[in-house]
């Protein structure tokens, strides 16, 4: 069981260049857990202690209104992690986390990821530049919400989640209405401009599954307008 987790936190960017003992260590500190469909994992303003891997199934990261509206931070596959901001400070959780299938995650506690550290301090090396990433990921992600149009939001998160996918087939299923709580739009809005993004060509859906049909003009129309 410990070998079989080490193997999959070796696929993890949080623990690439670790070597086998330093996986095999981490694989008995964190502890499994099953959360079903619909279920919170997480709650705004909760405790931060702990750092959550996805394991099997995907969740998804959102801010919930006054009103009740909910917006899409992100989505979340097997292999992603959350919470790593509790590993290192201790302020509460930014955002919800809600697993949109069964799912199966592993934690880790802050005490145990920080005694890793003091006695490997590469394993804090790592956790600096994926925070990097995810900042600048962040950065881009704003920038777009404030100067692209709705049509222009939809072809840059499409072109994201093509790109971290390596293929032009998008994993994720994503309906109209979970592309505009991600976007921050209606979903009678984003289903219009998906209708004219498939009659020009620009993509394709088949089975729910959107591919990347023409990403030339797909890249256009997510540039600033002026």
């Amino acid at each position: 069981m410990i070998a079989q987790t080490a193997d999959f936190l070796s696929s993890i960017p949080l623990f690439h260049g670790l070597d086998r003992d330093e996986l095999a260590k981490f694989g008995e500190l964190v502890r499994e857990r099953a959360y079903p469909k619909g279920s919170v994992i997480l709650f705004q303003d909760d405790p931060g202690d702990s750092l959550f891997i996805l394991r099997t199934g995907r969740v998804k990261v959102v801010l919930i209104g006054e009103d009740g509206r909910e917006v899409i931070l992100g989505v979340l596959e097997p292999g992603a992690h959350f919470g790593e901001l509790a590993l290192i400070d201790d302020q509460p959780r930014s955002a919800h986390v809600i697993a949109m299938e069964d799912a199966q995650l592993l934690i880790l506690r802050r005490e145990d990821f920080r005694r890793r550290v003091d006695a490997n301090p590469s394993v804090a090396w790592a956790l600096l530049q994926e925070l990097s990433r995810r900042l600048r990921r962040a950065d881009e992600k704003i920038g777009g919400l404030v100067l692209l149009d709705v049509p222009g939001r939809i072809a840059r998160l499409l072109l994201d989640l093509a790109e971290e996918g390596g293929s032009p087939t998008i994993d994720k299923v994503l309906t109209h209405q979970t592309i505009a709580q991600m976007i921050g739009a209606s979903r009678e809005t984003v289903s219009r401009a998906m209708k004219d993004f498939q009659e020009a060509g620009l993509i394709r859906v088949d089975r729910r599954r959107i591919a990347v049909a023409n990403r030339e003009a797909l890249e256009k129309r997510a540039q600033v307008r002026v």
